[in-house]
């Protein structure tokens, strides 16, 4: 089950290695960002504008750990596009880093035997399910999340099937993450699980801003559309690129992708 707890995997030493790659070797500056760090918790240092360059930019031993640059990568990703919301960022980078690990992506839990590379398959298992049982629930999550991560990672390999097959379009695989969410908030077990807030909420889109700052930065390409959520995903690329995961998504078969399921 992923959650929103990226920030919560962090530890003592990435956020002395934040403090250490805003000083830029200035020994002075790193006594401040630690003791800002004492006063003032994690949370002002890891939103400092300039983070995610010191943290691309650190030419040492000591790397951010993934978690670490996931959360940061994503958080201000959010920010440039005008959405102050900790617990999404949390939540996104959290996808990011469990789907990224080998075939994840296309199971709705780490030790489920069945695997789901189409979403068509998983609105026909929906269908028959028993709609307050707990796979019923994982399920509508997976819907939403791996919606979101064909669109947000492989925009390129969706664009280039829609052209060559007649696939979907991207708004198909919005929409279909959307419906998971929303089906998985209304679910008994959201609450419980604490995550009643998967549900889009208003305001769920918004106009990218400075595409090509984000391009320069993050060395991605992001596709010139209103969606937030694939901007944000996009910025996975970054550092899951070359990954056996893009590599399974993009050695998928035919596809059986329906237009209204």
């Amino acid at each position: 089950m992923i959650l929103a707890n990226v920030r919560g995997r962090l530890r003592a030493q990435d956020f002395l290695l934040v403090a250490l790659a805003l000083a830029h070797g200035d020994a002075v500056r790193r006594a401040r960002y630690e003791r800002l760090l004492l006063e003032a918790g994690p949370d002002h240092l890891l939103d400092e504008p300039d983070l995610l360059d010191a943290l691309l930019a650190l030419r040492t031993l000591v790397v951010p750990s993934p978690a670490l640059f996931a959360y940061v990568a994503v958080r201000h990703a959010l920010r440039a596009a005008g959405v102050d919301d900790r617990e999404l960022a949390d939540y996104l980078a959290a996808l990011l880093l469990e789907f990224g690990d080998h075939d994840r992506h296309v199971r709705i839990g780490r030790v489920d035997d069945e695997t789901y590379h189409y979403l068509v398959d998983m609105v026909e298992d929906l269908t028959g399910l028993d709609d307050a049982g707990e796979r019923a629930f994982l399920l509508r999550v997976h819907l939403g999340n791996y919606s979101l991560w064909l669109a947000g990672l492989f925009p390129d390999y969706i664009a280039a099937r829609r052209s060559r097959k007649g696939g979907p379009d991207l708004p198909y695989y919005d929409e279909l993450g959307r419906q998971g969410f929303r089906l998985a908030a209304e679910h008994r077990l959201a609450e419980h699980l604490g995550v009643a807030r998967l549900e889009p909420r208003d305001g769920f889109d918004v106009a990218l801003r400075d595409d090509q700052q984000v391009d320069r930065r993050l060395r991605v390409q992001v596709p010139k559309r209103q969606d937030l959520i694939v901007l944000v995903l996009d910025l996975g690329g970054a550092f899951l690129r070359g990954d056996a995961t893009e590599d399974a998504a993009l050695g998928h078969g035919a596809s059986r992708l329906v237009y209204n399921p």
